[in-house]
């Protein structure tokens, strides 16, 4: 079986899960760092694993553009491509229609695009992107969607919903690896009723997991939590369920809250390269002045290998210097703290406390410098 989904506790609406992909167990909920191009930026797949994650996403769209998915398939897939003995979730591209919605068009046929690199070709349907996945061989794969943005008129927020059905019955049809998990795209943005219909075509299809898109993309974070619990109940209760692109440790926690077992976002990664840590009591802006004759360690409670060895004022240093190791330690850093918060989230489910690790977490979540 490629992948096994089981729900060992609950507290409430959280879920404490065990999701199962080719023999590697992962405990839910999880938070995926993104390895868009087959690598997390910075750092290598051993501090990956120092972080305590074993399942990475990487992105559809752009491995086809570069190196190309014939190439990684002739070289053993994307597993020994980037010798990852984790486990692997693959992105459709789908995203990108939203976010080059310029340079792309779109029809029920699928996405056209221009290359972001060189200008080149790129037809992206329902049947391409399955095979596109299938040949870099990730273990969880995603249907092609459209991710409409936010305040979109209403015509055109009901296109989408339909569209992602219709690609989401022809992945469908397409799919033929038995060693890949092909999981649907729920969309409708905050609009419940379209959330629900689109979730009940899906679970029709019997997928064997579920995620939310739609999210993130311009709504506010309480525009998204008065609609997440519902839009999560809409899921089948026996699938995973996967929040997509959504990143602030306050929104994960509410996400846990709402039922959600998957997470992923370029966040902490991202903010990591830019001097930004994250920290139980918000967020540290490293490059700033404050810290640069501070010697205490980041987190005195973090296992990490920039808490544990460096001080706040070293960190700043780097950054002030534009030494790269800056970077790579706080990227270290940064998915320590996500794995961390992923691990105490599933122990306050299994002891029955979560909302009030929950009201915790986010009353802490005020300080930073």
């Amino acid at each position: 079986m490629a992948m096994s989904f089981t729900l060992p506790g609950q507290d409430g609406l959280a879920r404490l899960g065990k999701l199962v992909l080719k023999g590697i167990e992962i405990e839910t909920p999880v938070f995926m760092p993104v390895g868009t191009l087959g690598t997390v930026k910075g750092i290598t797949n051993e501090q990956i694993r120092e972080t305590g994650s074993r399942l990475i996403l990487g992105n559809t769209y752009h491995l086809a553009l570069r190196p190309g998915a014939d190439l990684v398939h002739s070289l053993g897939g994307l597993h020994r491509f980037m010798n990852w003995d984790g486990a692997i979730l693959t992105d459709s591209g789908g995203f990108q229609i939203f976010s080059l919605a310029h340079d792309c068009r779109i029809d029920d046929h699928g996405a056209s695009f221009r290359s972001h690199i060189d200008g080149t070709f790129l037809e992206l349907t329902p049947e391409k992107a399955v095979e596109i996945q299938e040949k870099l061989g990730s273990d969880i794969a995603m249907c092609l969607d459209e991710c409409p943005p936010y305040g979109c008129h209403k015509e055109k927020l009901e296109t989408a919903v339909k569209r992602s059905i219709l690609w989401a019955s022809r992945c469908r049809q397409a799919a033929r690896s038995t060693e890949q998990s092909l999981f649907a795209i729920v969309q409708g943005a905050t609009d419940l009723s379209l959330r629900e219909f689109c979730a009940k075509k899906m679970s029709a299809l019997d997928f064997p997991g579920y995620a939310l898109g739609g999210f993130s993309v311009g709504e506010t974070p309480e525009q998204m939590a008065a609609v997440l619990a519902e839009s999560a109940s809409f899921l089948p209760e026996n699938k995973p369920r996967y929040l997509m692109g959504v990143g602030r440790p306050q929104d994960l926690l509410n996400g846990i809250q709402a039922g959600i077992d998957m997470f992923d976002c370029v966040m902490p990664t991202r903010n990591a390269r830019n001097g930004t840590g994250f920290i139980p009591a918000g967020k540290i802006k490293l490059k700033n002045a404050v810290h640069r004759g501070d010697e205490t360690p980041l987190d005195s409670e973090c296992p990490c290998l920039a808490c544990t060895r460096h001080t706040r004022a070293y960190l700043h240093h780097l950054f002030q210097a534009e030494e790269m190791l800056g970077p790579i330690l706080l990227t270290i850093h940064n998915l320590t703290y996500y794995g961390t918060l992923m691990a105490q989230s599933r122990a306050a489910i299994q002891e029955g406390r979560f909302e009030s690790f929950r009201r915790d977490c986010l009353a802490r979540m005020n300080g930073g410098a």
